[in-house]
């Protein structure tokens, strides 16, 4: 069951897949949403961040269907939470063709949320990165506490312009 209005708070964000860009008006409730033990959430993209492959897990925890998830962008999933330097530092490594692990929280279609912890693997093929796989599984709800912190702290000085 969603919650009242009151809490309800809009966020609006630029998608880009690449070639065009779109406004997405999202709106985010602050509800958290339980990682479903044993199971791992999936999914590939291609060199652009688009969603190439998706588990039935990745679904069901992102409230999007699969056939919705296919075609879009991952970053249909960036909570405003999460500080831009985090992804920075993925894309920074994926690219160099190296593996990133780290904590994610991720916005649902209906505007809930989830924590992950992420590992992004780089798809090389002769030589060549192709794409991605991202693998998330449930996170300690210890390390989600010290990292939300971490977060809020690093967008705080995004924010404020005094990220190094």
């Amino acid at each position: 069951m969603m919650r009242i209005a009151t809490d309800i708070l809009p966020y609006a964000e630029i998608v880009r897949n690449g070639r065009t860009e779109a406004v997405s008006r999202r709106y985010i409730i602050d509800e958290e949403v339980e990682f479903l033990d044993g199971q791992l959430i999936t999914s590939r993209t291609n060199l652009n961040g688009i969603i190439t492959h998706a588990n039935k897990a990745f679904a069901l925890m992102s409230a999007w269907e699969k056939d919705e998830l296919i075609g879009r962008p991952h970053n249909i999933l960036r909570h405003p939470d999460m500080p831009k330097a985090a992804f920075a530092d993925l894309w920074r490594q994926v690219k160099n063709g190296e593996r990133w692990h780290g904590y994610v929280k991720n916005l649902r279609k209906d505007g809930r949320y989830y924590w992950t912890y992420a590992t992004v693997i780089p798809n090389i093929r002769n030589g060549q990165i192709q794409g991605y796989t991202s693998v998330r599984r449930r996170p300690t709800p210890d390390k989600v506490a010290e990292i939300a912190h971490i977060y809020r702290e690093m967008r705080q000085d995004e924010r404020s312009g005094t990220c190094s």
